[in-house]
Formats: C-alpha cells, structure tokens, sequence
C-alpha cells in the first residue's frame, strides 16, 4: 500500500511513545519509575467527575453543537475575562477534542505550502510536525539556557521573511518551564504586529506557576495583538483532565468559524459528558489548582536540587509547568558497559535499561544536550528515581 507522502513527514510522539513502553515494562512486573509523563498524577476533582457522572445519567449522551454546547463556550469566554481581562463573544469560541486537536484544527485552517511558522526550540514535539502535515516550513529558532530559553523580539525578527505566517508562543513551555513576562511579550508583539504576523498563544499551563509569578497573556497586551493572537487553552492540565479532551481556542471570528468548519468534517463535537465536567471545572476548580500547584512546588524544589548534586548535570529552577529540563551534555563521552553515551537518546536508553528511569531525551524538543523530568509523579518516586539515575550516572567511566 503506498501512504500519503504527508505521513513520511513526521514521527510518532516521542513522549507518548516512551509513556507507553514504560507502562508495558510496569505491566510485565518491571519496577520502573515513569519521569516521561506529560500528566498530572492527581485525581480529577470530585466535582468534576460527578459532574461528567450526572450528564451520563440525565442522558447527555448524545451529539452536540459541533463547536461545543453554549455552557461551555460561555464559561470560556467567563475565564478568559476574569483571568486575563480578555474579552470575547461565544463565536470566537471553539471546543475541541483536547488543546493538541485544537492546535491541528488551527494549522489545518491557515497553513498551506508556501507559508512558514517559527517555533522556538526548545518546544512542544507537536509543534513542527503538525505545520508539516499541512505543507507549511516550520522555523526552528534555537534559543539560550543562559537567557531562559526564550524567544526575544531581535531573535523574532531576525527569522521573519515574507512568508512568514505565525508564531507559535507556549507559556510557561513544555519542556523548560520558562514563562514569559509582559515585557518579553510586548516585544514579541512589537515583532508580530510590524509584520502581520498571527501569534498562536498555547497557554495550557498557565496556572502551573511558581515564585509568586502570574500569568501574562500577549493577547491582553491591546487590541492590535488581540486580534493577531488565537489563545489556545484546555482543562487537561490545570484540572487534572488529560483523558476528558476537552481544549478551546478563542481568537479572530474568520479563524475560529474556519477551525470550526474543520473540525465539523473530522471529528465533529467533543465528548459530551466531559463538556459538562469542563463547565464545572473552570467554574468551581480554582481551589483543587492551588493544592496542586502547592505540592508540585515541593517536589519542583526537591528534584532541581537533587539533579544539580549529580556531577555532570545541571538544572535551572523552571518557572511553571511540571518538568525539569537538566543539561546533560556534559555526560556525552563516558562510556556504559554497552559503549560510549553520545547523545541525550543514548543516556535516557541507558538510564531506562540501567535504572528503570523513562524521561524524555531533548531531541524530541530540539534540544539534543537536555532531558526532560516530569515531576508529576509522588515524591517517594521522585526520590527513588532520582538516587537510581545518581547510581547510574556514577557508573559511567
């Protein structure tokens, strides 16, 4: 069978990918200790599931308006106002099958052959394959550990060229945790504006915050970079929801009916029943975030500093999110008893084989001298998995 030329593109998710073997080792009775995870290990709130639980038994089970019911659309729309002072009509609003369908439906609606989106490396693994399943360049735009990898307005616009299209935003990022700031922000948004630029704003984390920081979103900014921005958000992160897919864009009307119009001809509207959860969550959540978020910290702490007693690694302390993203560069050369370790894929190989650790090897994020840790697993994990990876890094020669 010959397959679409657009499949050869792109690769499995790597992060989903080694999520699954780890739980298929877990599952044949191997003790191994899951850093992969891109999910909170928290309970989805009771509320909430009993929420989803009484749409099943009023028999809400059926289709919806395609877009996502009016409820939620309105609670969106509620959120947006009360947290970033944005101001939006429910046709600005769309609901989709999880914050990666909605990013799909957005590429699917405005890239084309020709166009080109940056993207600032570190990013999200979804980011650039998702351009290219719809024959647009994404520009990868490397950016300094030293500077928080993040994208500047000089950076920007050195790699804006006449087909420039968008820029793709993700704070706080997956994988480093770096959260911009308004002033970082505003002169991206400077960039943005002089060009015609669309800003795709990916802020599923912005409630996993640390140090007293809030979240800025570039869309609240002033009304030019509102209308040049499309806020994508989603309820799987900040309320413990991954397996409901439920995520949301809001943005320029032209846009989100075309988003629409394509999610209609693919998977038509959300679950049913988690969009009555989603209206509960982002109505009544705020407390269930604050406990998570408080504890996260803890072990955000724990793990950095653990990390940085290990020689040849080296960890910033990330801003939000729930990763780590240590340097491990540092350890290319020493030698395993299977051969050298060269390359961040060859020390997390070692490290699944060795320690029964699975983390995320930086290539996958366009970093190839970086790993990511999640730390949205319990602490006796974090410390167990932690002294194994020390043991094992100790045995490199």
């Amino acid at each position: 069978m010959k397959l679409a030329k657009r499949v050869g593109r792109i690769s499995p998710s790597p992060t989903l990918r080694i999520t699954s073997e780890a739980k298929a080792l877990a599952a044949q009775g191997v003790d191994v200790i899951d850093f992969a995870s891109g999910e909170p290990d928290f309970d989805t709130p009771a509320l909430v599931k009993e929420a989803g639980i009484a749409a099943i038994r009023s028999g809400f089970t059926k289709y919806t308006e395609s877009a996502g019911i009016v409820e939620l659309r309105s609670a969106v729309v509620d959120k947006l106002r009360r947290d970033q002072g944005l101001t939006y009509d429910k046709s600005q609003v769309l609901i989709s099958c999880g914050a990666k369908h909605t990013l799909y439906n957005l590429a699917q609606a405005l890239f084309e052959a020709g166009d080109e989106v940056i993207i600032p490396a570190p990013y999200w693994v979804s980011y650039p394959d998702q351009v290219l399943l719809n024959d647009a360049t994404p520009v990868l735009v490397p950016t300094s550990e030293a500077t928080g990898f993040q994208l500047t307005g000089d950076l920007l616009q050195r790699h804006v060229t006449a087909r420039t299209k968008a820029v793709i935003l993700n704070t706080p990022c997956n994988p480093t945790g770096t959260a911009y700031d308004r002033r970082a922000l505003e002169a991206i948004a400077e960039v943005a504006l002089r060009h015609g630029l669309l800003v795709v704003s990916d802020e599923i984390y912005e409630k996993l915050l640390y140090d007293g920081r809030t979240h800025v979103s570039i869309a609240s900014l002033g009304p030019e970079i509102y209308a040049h921005t499309v806020v994508v958000n989603g309820v799987s992160k900040a309320y413990s929801m991954t397996g409901w897919r439920i995520g949301y864009a809001a943005g320029p009307k032209d846009l989100i009916a075309a988003m629409a119009t394509v999610q209609s001809q693919s998977t038509s509207n959300p679950n049913s029943m988690a969009q009555k959860a989603a209206v509960v969550a982002l109505h009544e959540g705020e407390p269930f975030i604050k406990g998570m978020v408080a504890e996260f910290d803890k072990r955000r702490r724990f793990m950095v500093d653990r990390l940085n007693t290990i020689p040849g690694i080296r960890c910033a302390l990330p801003h939000g999110a729930f990763y780590a993203f240590p340097h491990v560069g540092n350890l290319f050369g020493r030698r395993s008893p299977d051969g050298p370790i060269d390359t961040a894929n060859g020390l997390a190989a070692y490290l699944l084989k060795e320690a029964r650790v699975a983390m995320v090897p930086g290539e996958a994020f366009g970093a190839p001298d970086h790993i990511r840790f999640s730390y949205a697993t319990s602490m006796p994990n974090i410390v167990e998995g932690l002294e194994r990876i020390k043991v094992a890094v100790n045995r490199l020669t």
